[in-house]
């Protein structure tokens, strides 16, 4: 049977607010032997603890590598997360943002297409803006 991880599992088990689901949420973590972490809720825990929790992007980006790489986490691609995770921290992008120039950098000449000029700060992809 998959097991499919919620944000809210996590950001209680990272933050142990409110105690009782953070102690819930980290035992069930402990004991379990294989569960699913989408993207999208990988993406989603960063967004929460960053904007509701504060937690510096340092910290975050630290957290994420350890969720993505725990013996009993599966994730679809962890090299693409772990990829935009390092995007993310060095670059300063959104996580979505990050995210995106990962699965960029891993399509041979491809492009992105967006206005947000701060994705052309990593020069390992081709940001284009629509004509004028």
């Amino acid at each position: 049977m998959t097991v499919f991880l919620d944000t809210n599992i996590l950001i209680r088990h990272l933050t142990q607010d409110p105690p009782d689901m953070g102690r819930r949420a980290t035992a069930f973590l402990a004991q379990s032997d294989s569960l699913h972490l989408a993207d999208l809720i990988l993406a989603e825990t960063i967004y929460v603890l960053q904007s509701v929790y504060r937690v510096e992007r340092p910290r975050l980006a630290a957290l994420a590598r350890v969720l993505v790489s725990s013996r009993n986490i599966v994730t679809d691609d962890p090299a693409l997360l772990i990829r935009a995770i390092d995007v993310y921290e060095h670059y300063r992008l959104s996580f979505a943002d990050a995210y995106l120039v990962a699965l960029a950098e891993a399509v041979p000449e491809s492009s992105i297409v967006s206005f947000d000029k701060g994705i052309s700060k990593v020069e390992t992809v081709n940001r284009i803006e629509p004509a004028t």
